[in-house]
């Protein structure tokens, strides 16, 4: 046996066993709750927090942009090997096995690194919230109460003539709206701030993302191009995502849990704007007529921003978001969220069991 073959042949076996432990460890959720989340990954995204957190441009984003470009010149050299008839049945076998290890082995540090936190209890747990189950009636109520929230804390802002942060000033307030929560959710203890705007913030808003979570770096990413009044929700959004909470769920609803700390009604504001939104898309399934009447019931400022955020999305409108959002959507149903792309909506849910526990929201 060559020494190339047997260094293969060793890369193999460490990236299965790699895969194989990931598997045993992530089948238990006790197990990633106080293994893996509360020590090992709440340590290691500190690190990641401490090392890249200081860098005023997200060098997550230019990682994204130099792997992009050296599959396309990958692309390009392969196909002209083909053409050119350069490429044999042994070099084909070659390459396919040396890129499954590539996708394997990218596999294991996501994981690693931030992946097998979508097999923890979570906040849901923590919180001892019992009934995720809800009716017909239940959405309804919580609509009715979102719509009041949302009233409330647009007036708050308009009364108290806030106005919406720049972007320092923005993730500086996310900061410290999880300080403030840290004293009733001692969990939710965030430290060492990284979160960037996002360098792709146009091309997202024809991909249909506005924030996103690099796990390599452990760098959150607000797209900051997105009208103003839902910035605040998404940057706490992706500090959830740094703490742990993959599930796109849980991330909603930790984010609304740091946003409601917030002494800014900013945060307010845009968080339960963004909640009635979830609730108001979830009650129109069975009940548009209800679903219409509770968006009447909004304060005219608010129905403003629901109509500037309308001609946000269609003039950003594009072919390729439909497939963006498939592939996403596959994504986290192969990561513990059966429900693709409704995972987002599945906060109503939580916060349904919250009202009913604590008696607010």
């Amino acid at each position: 046996m060559s020494k190339r073959n047997f260094k293969n042949r060793n890369a193999w076996i460490i990236a299965i066993c790699f895969v194989v432990v990931i598997k045993l460890l992530s089948a238990n959720k006790i197990w990633v709750e106080t293994i893996y989340t509360d020590k090992f990954y709440s340590f290691f995204s500190k690190v990641l927090r401490i090392i890249f957190g200081w860098i005023p441009f997200s060098l997550g984003d230019m990682l994204y942009l130099l792997v992009g470009c050296w599959l396309i010149w990958k692309a390009i050299a392969n196909t002209k090997m083909l053409f050119k008839k350069k490429v044999t049945r042994k070099l084909l076998l070659k390459k396919i096995l040396r890129l499954l290890l590539v996708f394997i082995f990218i596999y294991i540090v996501f994981n690693i690194f931030w992946g097998i936190n979508y097999n923890r209890k979570g906040i849901a747990y923590q919180l001892q919230l019992t009934e995720l189950n809800y009716d017909s009636a239940d959405l309804k109520m919580i609509q009715a109460v979102l719509v009041q929230k949302v009233n409330d804390a647009k007036l708050s802002v308009m009364n108290g003539r806030e106005l919406y942060p720049g972007k320092k000033e923005l993730f500086k307030k996310a900061e410290v709206s999880y300080n403030y929560a840290e004293k009733k959710y001692p969990f939710l203890r965030y430290k060492h701030l990284s979160v960037k705007s996002s360098l792709y913030g146009w091309l997202g808003n024809y991909l249909g993302f506005t924030g996103y979570y690099n796990p390599f770096t452990g760098e959150a990413q607000v797209n900051t191009t997105v009208p103003k009044f839902l910035q605040p929700y998404i940057a706490t959004h992706e500090i959830a995502h740094q703490l742990g909470y993959s599930k796109e769920n849980e991330a909603n609803f930790v984010g609304y849990l740091a946003a409601i700390s917030s002494p800014d009604p900013v945060f307010h504001y845009s968080t339960y704007f963004d909640l009635f939104l979830y609730a108001n898309r979830e009650v129109y399934f069975f009940d548009s007529v209800s679903s219409k009447n509770a968006r009447e019931k909004l304060n005219p400022f608010v129905k403003k921003d629901i109509e500037e955020l309308i001609q946000f999305n269609r003039a950003h409108r594009s072919v390729v978001e439909p497939a963006i959002t498939w592939m996403y959507g596959k994504f986290l149903k192969l990561n513990e969220q059966p429900k693709g792309m409704q995972s987002y909506n599945a906060v109503v849910g939580m916060l349904i069991a919250y009202y009913k526990k604590y008696g607010d929201i």
